[in-house]
């Protein structure tokens, strides 16, 4: 969905007039950061101060355009320790006051750098408080990006925008995932084997689950059952993803089989859209998405409140106010977001199988809803003894 031309001189590259252009016929301009060309995708903000590493290079995040509500970004530069995958996902990055000067021990380079780089086109200088009321207010929506020292009137860049694909109906998670299977060891003693079905997944995941004694066996989105309980699984995963979950048939008809069998199953973000469809419940797409690293949920089995990392625009259709009977036994909203009441969490009462939207995990923090991952491990004593 990119296309740049990288400049030599960082001077010149930082002088590039840019162009915010939303499908709407709202437009921003300010100055290149990053790449300087076009790039066109979903225009998405996120709420969180800090961890802007493992945001760009989340693989949910892929044909997103994020708009960063925090005025600064970039202040403790990059590292090669912090990304969650191989590459930079967002298709493109909106910034208000960009970082002169990284001030980190761990940074190798800046922001600035490693986006033009991969080639990454953004924008800088615009008011993003203002940019995300409207999206607030209307909806995320399509937006384009252009910078360069020659750009088209306004009404061909509206008209470009309008022409690419919309996020509803996007089956992307083959598109990120891993080709090929690979294994992540057991930290210390190994007690249990994980089969991951990789939708899109981030590279703490599998170690957090490492740390608690248990091999992950990462395997592609494409991943059939056969494929699952060819390594004898403990129990299975399901990654958190990009697109719409209304698009994956493959996954939830392995999760399913999953089901049948009772294993013990955990899933996040994607991973929980995957079980809503599985159990028989709809998906929607919400209006402007949670993202960032401050959304209150509680925890409807203990009433805990937690702070908690979100990535997501999709949604599932579950009754809150009652346990719903399902092909694969009762059901119950286990987790709600306290801020506009949308289900952050399923669990069955009659086999061990949960799930949750948010992200546990949650490198840049809080880590205030890591003992899923315990309730995961707890699941497979259970079933093993």
């Amino acid at each position: 969905m990119t296309t740049s031309i990288q400049g030599d001189a960082s001077k010149r590259h930082r002088a590039a007039p840019a162009v915010l252009v939303l499908e709407d016929g709202r437009i921003f301009r300010g100055r290149a950061y990053g790449a300087v060309g076009e790039t066109f995708g979903e225009a998405v903000f996120s709420t969180g101060m800090t961890g802007y590493q493992e945001t760009l290079t989340d693989p949910s995040y892929h044909r997103q355009v994020v708009v960063m509500t925090a005025p600064h970004v970039g202040n403790t530069g990059v590292n090669d320790e912090d990304p969650e995958s191989a590459r930079i996902w967002v298709s493109g990055y909106v910034v208000r006051d960009p970082a002169r000067v990284s001030s980190n021990w761990r940074a190798r380079r800046s922001l600035d750098e490693e986006l033009r780089h991969q080639g990454v086109v953004g924008i800088q200088g615009i008011d993003t408080r203002a940019l995300t009321r409207h999206l607030r207010e209307r909806g995320a929506m399509r937006v384009g990006i252009f910078s360069g020292s020659a750009l088209p009137d306004d009404g061909t860049l509206l008209a470009e925008v309008r022409q690419q694909p919309e996020m509803t109906g996007a089956d992307l998670s083959a598109e990120v995932a891993t080709k090929e299977p690979y294994v992540v060891p057991a930290i210390g003693e190994r007690k249990f084997t994980v089969a991951a079905v990789d939708l899109g997944i981030k590279g703490m995941t599998p170690h957090r689950m490492a740390e608690r004694g248990i091999e992950v066996h990462v395997l592609p989105a494409t991943a059939t059952a056969e494929d699952v309980y060819a390594i004898d699984p403990d129990g299975v995963f399901f990654s958190n993803g990009p697109g719409d979950p209304a698009t994956a048939d493959g996954p939830v008809a392995v999760m399913q089989e999953v089901l049948r069998r009772r294993t013990p199953l955990f899933g996040i973000c994607f991973g929980n859209q995957i079980l809503g469809r599985a159990l028989g419940f709809g998906t929607y797409k919400l209006k402007y998405g949670h993202r960032g690293i401050n959304q209150p949920v509680q925890d409807r089995t203990t009433g805990k409140v937690e702070v908690t990392a979100h990535n997501h625009g999709f949604a599932v259709d579950a009754p809150l106010d009652k346990v719903s009977d399902t092909p694969f036994g009762r059901a119950e909203v286990s987790h709600v977001c306290l801020n506009d009441n949308v289900v952050e969490g399923l669990q069955l009462l009659d086999q061990p199988a949960f799930s949750v939207q948010y992200h546990p995990e949650a490198a840049a923090g809080p880590h205030d809803a890591a003992y899923l991952f315990d309730r995961f491990v707890t699941l497979m004593e259970a079933e093993r003894a």
